[in-house]
């Protein structure tokens, strides 16, 4: 018996149980994977889009193995429901939704329905990448991260591989999402596609390569962080063609910021010199940083880096070093028009702010 009456033996089995133990739960029958792309082998399994109706399907689920040529089918049912997330496009492995080659169809309205989806998805791929499409990808590259992280904080060396595979695989992910693109071929010809795409690290497959062939958990860890940080770059890179155009300095985006950033934090880096305390210190550079880096996503100031100026041996200078930086913010301030609000005194805080329905007002 040749591969193609083998798949056809299938096939007709998953219909004839359908009409035996579901009928109507079965919609249509699709061919997937190696046999739909013309990479199959005498070892191959057969993939198949089973795509039920309802709960009684899956009684059409499956695994077993073919001892006359040891090969092992997995025949797996999906929901419509599953479907419409693929046709989201929130991951790129939606190549069952997209290719499967339909060879069953219960009703001609099934296939409508798919056809809907599928062009819901190629709607998607051919819009050109915006905001929304980065936040999508986005998430697979935070999953990279966390992945990344979870490797580098393991010791033993199977841990830390299981880190780095998971990175390596939400990093493929994220990129070829970067390109608005989804895997045709499945994992055999992963390098294949990649390789392809525009949006990517220059040498992505073979950083991806040094990352699986290491043989030491220090060395994964090591080509692990190239793989993260280049990747990392091409995101920059992407996200920096995609952001809107930066609003100039107003008072309108400015205003307070000064006076809060004095506020919350300019005494406590005094307070920490005098009393030896680095983590105060630190902890409010971090917290002044994140502060300067949020005005910067709308406003276009210079950029301000208080931990660039951090010293753990020197906090005196460090202090120092914050109320420079609160100075050049404050010309920042006076190109935009703004005066910082200062008193002499409490009481004559209370005498504007009590007159002036505006003194508080963080946009007058």
């Amino acid at each position: 018996m040749n591969l193609e009456e083998r798949n056809q033996k299938i096939i007709n089995a998953v219909i004839q149980k359908a009409n035996t133990v579901c009928p109507g739960a079965l919609a249509l029958i699709g061919i997937n994977g190696s046999f739909m792309t013309g990479d199959f082998y005498e070892k191959s399994d057969l993939d198949l889009l089973i795509l039920i109706n309802d709960d009684r399907g899956w009684q059409l689920d499956c695994t077993f193995v073919q001892d006359d040529l040891q090969v092992g089918h997995d025949i797996y049912c999906t929901t419509w429901e599953r479907l419409q997330k693929d046709a989201g496009y929130e991951h790129p492995n939606i190549s069952k939704l997209m290719d499967a080659k339909i060879v069953y169809c219960a009703d001609e309205k099934y296939r409508e329905r798919l056809e809907a989806l599928r062009k819901a998805a190629k709607d998607i791929l051919a819009a050109p990448f915006s905001a929304e499409d980065y936040a999508r990808v986005e998430k697979q590259l935070k999953e990279a991260e966390h992945c990344y992280t979870q490797a580098m904080i393991s010791q033993q060396k199977s841990d830390v591989r299981n880190g780095a595979g998971g990175a390596v695989y939400y990093i493929e992910n994220a990129i070829a999402m970067l390109n608005k693109q989804y895997f045709h071929y499945g994992v055999k010809r992963a390098y294949e596609e990649l390789n392809a795409m525009e949006h990517r690290p220059e040498q992505l497959c073979e950083r991806i390569e040094n990352v699986i062939s290491a043989d030491s958990a220090a060395s994964v860890k090591e080509h692990l962080t190239v793989l993260m940080k280049e990747t990392a770059a091409v995101f920059r890179q992407v996200k920096e063609t995609i952001a809107p155009p930066k609003e100039p300095p107003t008072a309108e985006n400015l205003t307070g910021t000064w006076e809060e950033m004095y506020s919350n934090w300019r005494n406590k880096m005094h307070a920490a010199a005098e009393a030896g305390n680095r983590h105060l210190a630190f902890m409010s550079l971090v917290s002044a940083n994140a502060m300067f880096s949020e005005i910067a996503e709308e406003a276009d100031i210079d950029r301000y880096d208080t931990l660039k100026e951090y010293n753990p041996q020197d906090l005196r200078r460090t202090a120092q070093a914050y109320d420079a930086i609160l100075n050049a913010y404050g010309e920042e301030y006076a190109r935009a028009g703004i005066q910082a609000k200062h008193y002499p005194d409490i009481d004559a805080f209370v005498r504007d702010y009590e007159r002036n329905p505006q003194s508080g007002d963080r946009s007058a």
